[in-house]
């Protein structure tokens, strides 16, 4: 009988051995490595803050754009009234005439004002700008948040073309504010070409403001709730129903009160604008160097409003 012994198992091929069958573990980078390879490619973090230069240079190459989407909302606003555009003009004409009764008639602020009606509408036209130009700034982000997700763009074109959009809407109302200026006799004089400066100091001040509270809204929605309240409260103690001049005449309001009151920036523009158009507000009822403090606010907000946005520019959407 002869025994059967099992066969020893083939030998295990080098083809299948395990070292060959595991895939090779990834190397592992250095940080300063990785930097180092995406600089060699041309690779740069998704969303990351340019420099101040080169986000300046951004926001001009997106002139065309923020010209447009201004125009664009400001086509929009009134779309759906069937009195279209001419409520640009409606709105502020009624703030004044509502404010005329009140404050006017009923209050008698006019008493001592020359000119009252030209005086009183200029201070509407000039103040809504301020206002309107900053409550845009709140939704500058939260109302444009689809577009800042979508598309990789600076933000700072919302805020920008926001603050346009009011400018626009604001020199389509001066026609309005120029009829009612030759209707109560203030007719065309030198000092007319003054609301353009005037104007344009206003418009870098609105802008740096409406910048720092659309930063400000984007990560603290609340804050738009409350901004009304600020504008009423400013609104009133910027002279835009009554004259500051008079109010301020006399002891009863403290020094520092009466200086605080004479360089707010908001009553600074209104009465600029009301020396350069009105005959009867002349040089003596405005405080020291106006024209200086005027473009030292609007220097002064302008640029800390951009670089305050700037510094938050890759927060904008997220979170």
């Amino acid at each position: 009988m002869v025994s059967q012994t099992a066969a020893p198992p083939p030998p295990v091929s080098s083809a299948f051995s395990p070292a060959k069958d595991t895939p090779a573990a990834a190397p592992v980078h250095a940080p300063g490595e990785l930097a180092a390879l995406a600089a060699r490619h041309g690779l740069t973090v998704s969303g990351a803050r340019p420099s101040l230069p080169a986000y300046i240079r951004q926001l001009w190459g997106r002139r065309h754009f923020i010209a447009a989407f201004a125009t664009a909302k400001l086509t929009a606003q009134y779309s759906q009234a069937k009195l279209g555009q001419i409520w640009q003009i409606m709105t502020p004409l009624l703030n004044a005439t509502v404010y005329y009764f009140i404050f006017g008639v009923l209050m008698n602020t006019k008493s001592g004002v020359e000119d009252f009606v030209p005086f009183l509408v200029t201070g509407v036209f000039i103040w809504t700008f301020t206002s309107s130009s900053i409550t845009a700034g709140t939704r500058a982000i939260s109302g444009n948040i689809g577009l800042v997700r979508a598309l990789h763009f600076p933000r700072a074109s919302l805020p920008v073309a926001l603050a346009l959009q009011q400018l626009q809407q604001l020199l389509f109302s001066l026609g309005a504010l120029t009829l009612i200026l030759l209707v109560f006799g203030q007719y065309p004089r030198p000092s007319w070409p003054l609301a353009i400066p005037a104007l344009a100091l206003q418009a870098v001040f609105n802008t740096g403001v409406s910048m720092t509270v659309a930063r400000l809204t984007a990560k603290t929605p609340d804050i738009a709730q409350l901004t009304p309240f600020v504008l009423r409260t400013w609104m009133y103690s910027s002279g835009v129903m009554w004259s500051l001049d008079h109010l301020l005449k006399g002891d009863r309001v403290p020094h520092a009160v009466m200086v605080a009151l004479e360089y707010n920036p908001a009553a600074l523009y209104i009465n600029l604008m009301r020396y350069a158009l009105i005959d009867s507000y002349t040089w003596a009822q405005l405080p020291p160097l106006p024209w200086a403090v005027a473009a030292g606010w609007a220097l002064l907000c302008g640029v800390a409003g951009f670089v305050y946005f700037w510094k938050a520019e890759e927060t904008y959407g997220r979170g």
